[in-house]
């Protein structure tokens, strides 16, 4: 009889499943003390895994730090648009750079591919080449694209898709994010 080869084991930063689970929880959670406990096991995780980490972990980590320093007060308005801005631009550029091949393909497009509104593209556009936008806007930047991670990648991870909504609310969630950014917008202009 022959032997069956052993399946390949695959290392990961993360203990368990377990670990990984309580870290998804601690992030969305929306209690800032549980969400630092949990960035402090994302940055042990970075520490360990280097470049490996994957993508998606690595900008929801950065997105949540945006909203645990925002809840504290003691940032400048000037200080957080910085460190929202940041985080956008580094989630929208990483996550379509994997989609990028040898030909250059618009930002606009390859965002399109993978599910990311417009106005989040429009958003980052503004935080590196124009007029730094409001405040508003990038808290709800940073709202649409955690809830983008929370469903394109970390309820995968889980398996979970009790947690994924029906395509209608999202096309009507996508309409009315598209109309509170433009409301965001026009008020910057007054």
């Amino acid at each position: 009889a022959r032997k069956q080869p052993k399946p390949l084991r695959t290392v990961v930063a993360w203990r368990g499943r377990a670990e990984w689970d309580q870290v998804m929880v601690g992030l969305y959670c929306g209690d800032s003390r549980l969400q630092q406990d949990a960035l402090d096991r994302v940055s042990a995780w970075k520490s360990r895994y280097g470049i490996k980490m994957p993508l998606a972990v690595d900008c929801t980590a950065e997105l949540i730090r945006c909203k645990v320093l925002d809840s504290t007060g003691k940032l400048k308005s000037h200080e957080l648009i910085l460190s929202y801005g940041l985080a956008i631009v580094r989630f929208v550029n990483l996550i379509t750079e994997r989609k990028q091949k040898m030909v250059n393909i618009p930002l606009r497009q390859l965002a399109k591919e993978v599910n990311i509104p417009e106005w989040i593209v429009n958003l980052r556009h503004e935080l590196t080449h124009g007029k730094l936008p409001r405040l508003a806007q990038c808290r709800k930047g940073c709202d649409v694209v955690l809830d983008w991670l929370r469903k394109m990648y970390w309820n995968r991870q889980l398996g979970n898709n009790l947690c994924e909504e029906d395509e209608d609310e999202d096309e009507e969630e996508e309409q009315e994010e598209v109309e509170a950014y433009a409301e965001l917008d026009n008020d910057a202009w007054e």
